[in-house]
């Protein structure tokens, strides 16, 4: 993609409710970190209802494991 492109493509989003966010992180003098990140609010539930998924699903295993122990 040409920097023309890039700059178009920036100034328009491609979801009418996409949220944007970006940060810089500075270690010291010579580590500069930069990022970006773009979702929308139907990400932001579909990653809300993987992480509680995992969350239960690691919950049993745990409560199986403790099980077998006694």
């Amino acid at each position: 993609m040409t920097a023309i492109q890039d700059d178009l493509s920036s100034d328009s989003p491609s979801h009418p409710e996409e949220m944007k966010s970006v940060f810089d992180l500075r270690i010291g003098k010579h580590i500069t970190l930069q990022g970006s990140a773009r979702t929308t609010p139907a990400g932001v539930i579909s990653t809300a209802i993987a992480v509680a998924a995992m969350t239960f699903a690691v919950g049993y295993l745990i409560s199986s494991v403790n099980r077998r122990r006694w």
